[in-house]
């Protein structure tokens, strides 16, 4: 099986080097050029616990470098989607499976401007990776990779590729209802991320704070209460012990949010608790604290920016 990774930060890189490692023809496709040469020069390296693994895809900033493939994993930010898939159109052909392993909520929507809903995987993962540097990540949590066709359709590509999934280590679960998943993963990220990026801590630090578990109660809460007017089947009471239990299981991890902030660069905020507050106002239901976590995060991230301007 021949898979291009499109975004290849820590989590692409993560699962890019496992699925090399487990004998996949694997490239990394990214941007940052640095990190691209540093792979192909030096390797992979992903450090776990106390031990660094080694792992030798290859790495290219350019699609057409690749050609088509069999797989394309979508890791970009929500925010970067619609660019990513237009300027990776060399790697989609008619019949490549798209599995985006993305957080938030749209993607799926911009995706299908591009691939046929037949051939688009959704999923979430619990897996946790941090950027240490060009060619080297940490792989900071674990847990489950929950996947699904977007049709609803358990073909032999969507077992195929949680096959390969699961030959690279990722404990894999095929999933016919794949909105629940996406939105499962939403309301994890609605309870974590926001916050972390505001108070400056790792995941597991929310979980041992009276206050910080408190807001993540109430995020989560509005974001159960659109989920439900939306469709989807979730308890209130499930969902906040779910938060606090991926926060205490990724305690080590920087959340994807808290990075971005800390570098100076835009977050998935409008796509995470800004995306409760949106689809919210379109079933007449109010968000407060996603109003106000949405917000700050705004407001903090439009600070780091303007101080690297200057």
């Amino acid at each position: 099986m021949k898979i291009a990774i499109i975004g290849s930060g820590a989590m692409g890189s993560l699962y890019g080097g496992f699925l090399s490692n487990a004998g996949y023809k694997v490239y990394l496709l990214d941007v940052w050029q640095e990190h691209v040469d540093r792979i192909n020069n030096n390797g992979l390296i992903i450090s776990e616990q106390d031990k660094d693994i080694k792992a030798y895809p290859k790495a290219t900033s350019k699609a057409c470098e690749i050609g088509e493939v069999d797989l394309a994993v979508v890791f970009v930010k929500s925010t970067a989607t619609s660019e990513a898939l237009n300027c990776s159109k060399a790697v989609i052909g008619k019949n490549t499976i798209v599995l985006s392993l993305q957080n938030g909520y749209g993607n799926i929507e911009e995706i299908e401007k591009t691939v046929e809903r037949d051939n688009i995987i959704a999923g979430t993962t619990a897996h946790g990776a941090t950027m240490l540097g060009s060619g080297h990540i940490r792989h900071a949590g674990h847990g489950i990779t929950h996947i699904g066709a977007v049709s609803g359709k358990i073909s032999g590509k969507v077992i195929d590729t949680a096959e390969a999934l699961r030959r690279a280590g990722f404990d894999t679960d095929l999933s016919r209802d794949v909105m629940k998943l996406i939105w499962n993963k939403l309301i994890v990220n609605v309870g974590i991320n926001a916050l972390t990026a505001i108070v400056n801590v790792k995941n597991g630090e929310l979980a041992l704070s009276e206050e910080t578990r408190l807001l993540m109660g109430e995020a989560v809460s509005e974001a159960v209460a659109v989920a439900k007017a939306l469709g989807m089947d979730f308890e209130k009471t499930d969902a906040i012990n779910q938060v606090i239990q991926v926060a205490e299981k990724t305690s080590e991890n920087l959340s994807s949010m808290l990075q971005d902030v800390r570098k100076g660069r835009r977050t998935e905020i409008d796509y995470i608790n800004g995306a409760i507050v949106k689809e919210g106002k379109k079933a007449n239901i109010n968000t407060p604290v996603n109003f106000v976590l949405t917000n700050l995060v705004k407001a903090i991230e439009n600070k780091r920016i303007s101080d690297n301007l200057t």
